[in-house]
């Protein structure tokens, strides 16, 4: 089922024109930014500058940096008695990046909202619950106006507040729920923890995850806990916020709305395009911003483009699972790795529980890496096993990432937890 079938299964041929056409459009209406006004003057760029895709290129790439350097309103293409709606975000050190919207954007903001909802089955039969934040997180907003779109009985429950959110889920029947990962397997260990199957005892039936990297175990784990099919999403602030990119029903990747964006994905480090299906940093062109349009922005999320066409029948290209983000790769003794290798591994045992902490230090002249990791409901108290799983883990671990780390098992509800993004990362080796 499609939420519009013609532009969801266009043509090659027709989305190539299509995109061309909002593209010059949407130079023009970025010219009209003090940013891109300067930048297009200095490299002597404008809408006739572009014939094909191919001149893509001749744009220069966006940076989180040149948002920041030009906080608040550099990159406002409409006077700001035009804009309804800012978006921030929640930088600790330095300018916020800020993103502006018109009456306009936030129409089609929802509507790209819900042509990933009703691509994985939502209705406007269904009762939605949204535990995100609202506010300056565009999660919160971003999925309530899809569901509203859609027609679905929205319940905007917010973050935190664990049973509350159950005390919904149950009395008002919700199917549908938008959570992070890492929140939605919270959810399901208050309901065992409480006595209740989440299987059994609620409606509930599709999960929409997003806002961090998270492995194809871990999924598989929530939903077996929570007894739902969870569809991974994919959006940032920048780009509006959710939307950008959804799984459809076959989940082998995220088909990116390729009337909305134009996707590259570039060498992080030479910044040249890569091979199809190849790894590399995801950059994405805004084609219908009015307030704030960015052009080849680099999100610095690592992903890849599927090779072939999906069996669903949509045309737009998909995107594979996010491997982290350039800018959040760990290097240790001179090897990359990110945080979603470890969990993929930690996710295959049973015995383990949900959370864990990866904490970088110096010990003496050396760097070493403590992986700390609940233990589960399941798992008894015997020493000897307990000496056996550790060395399995730290096994697998020295054969996914190279290197050996120390592994730690703890206790459940041991380590730190967030009602927002889960910190997975303690890097302590800069700290005096």
């Amino acid at each position: 089922m499609y939420w519009e079938h013609k532009i969801e299964t266009i043509s090659s041929s027709e989305l190539e024109k299509l995109q061309i056409e909002l593209l010059r459009s949407s130079i023009g209406q970025a010219k009209q930014s003090v940013y891109y006004g300067k930048l297009f003057g200095k490299i002597g760029l404008d809408e006739n500058s572009i014939q094909s895709l191919d001149d893509l290129k001749k744009i220069p790439f966006t940076t989180k940096e040149d948002l920041r350097n030009h906080y608040p309103f550099g990159f406002a293409a409409i006077p700001l008695e035009k804009c309804i709606r800012l978006h921030s975000s929640s930088g600790t050190t330095g300018n916020p990046t800020v993103v502006l919207h018109s009456q306009k954007d936030l129409d089609n903001w929802a509507n790209q909202v819900a042509r990933c909802m009703y691509m994985v089955g939502v209705r406007n039969t269904d009762v939605f619950q949204n535990t995100s934040g609202y506010g300056m997180f565009t999660g919160g907003l971003g999925f309530q106006y899809g569901a509203e779109k859609l027609g679905c009985l929205t319940v905007p429950a917010a973050a935190g507040n664990t049973k509350r959110q159950m005390k919904f889920i149950t009395d008002f029947n919700t199917t549908t729920i938008h959570a992070i990962p890492s929140y939605a397997i919270r959810l399901a260990d208050a309901f065992y923890e409480a006595g209740y199957d989440p299987k059994k005892d609620t409606a509930l039936k599709t999960l929409l995850i997003g806002a961090e990297p998270h492995s194809e175990e871990q999924r598989k784990r929530i939903e077996e806990l929570l007894g739902v099919k969870a569809y991974n999403c994919f959006g940032m602030s920048e780009m509006n916020g959710p939307g950008v990119a959804f799984e459809c029903p076959e989940q082998n990747g995220l088909h990116l709305w390729e009337d909305y964006v134009i996707a590259e994905i570039i060498d992080p480090v030479t910044l040249e395009p890569v091979p199809e299906g190849e790894m590399g940093e995801l950059v994405l062109t805004t084609l219908k911003r009015e307030a704030m349009p960015l052009l080849r922005y680099r999100t610095r999320d690592l992903t890849r483009f599927i090779p072939g066409t999906c069996a669903c029948g949509r045309t737009h290209k998909r995107i594979d699972r996010f491997k982290g983000r350039s800018d959040d790769m760990m290097i240790l003794k001179g090897v990359n790795i990110f945080p979603i290798q470890i969990e993929k591994i930690l996710m295959q045992f049973k015995e383990l529980g949900n959370n864990y902490l990866i904490t970088l230090e110096t010990v003496g002249a050396n760097d070493e890496m403590l992986v700390e990791v609940e233990l589960g409901d399941l798992f008894t108290d015997d020493y000897s096993m307990l000496q056996r799983l550790t060395k399995e883990i730290t096994h697998q671990l020295k054969d996914e990432i190279l290197l050996t780390p120390k592994v730690k098992l703890v206790e459940k509800g041991s380590l730190p937890q967030s009602e927002g993004k889960a910190i997975r990362v303690k890097d302590l080796r800069n700290i005096n």
